[in-house]
């Protein structure tokens, strides 16, 4: 189950990070709607890893909404507009 605290109780920081735990964020709601999320990461490293995943599936996503926008174009019509053979 999900562990869900206004974000009031950050007053006591303390309490609230000794909750969290790998795999067991905490989420956080401002004016009873979820804000934040508190997660905890083994290191640095890691946490670069999350961000770079979260950048690439932003930028794939921003790719599927352009193709069920504007449609796609196919590859044969893409090798012959540049002559790739």
């Amino acid at each position: 189950m999900p562990n869900i605290k206004p974000v009031s109780d950050l007053r006591n920081y303390y309490d609230v990070l000794s909750e969290v735990h790998e795999n067991e964020p905490v989420y956080l709601t401002k004016n009873g709607r979820g804000a934040y999320a508190i997660i905890t990461l083994d290191d640095y490293e890691a946490y670069e890893r999350m961000k770079s995943c979260m950048e690439l599936y932003n930028e794939i996503r921003k790719g599927v909404e352009t193709d069920e926008r504007e449609g796609y174009i196919l590859e044969e019509d893409v090798k012959q507009k540049f002559g790739i053979k």
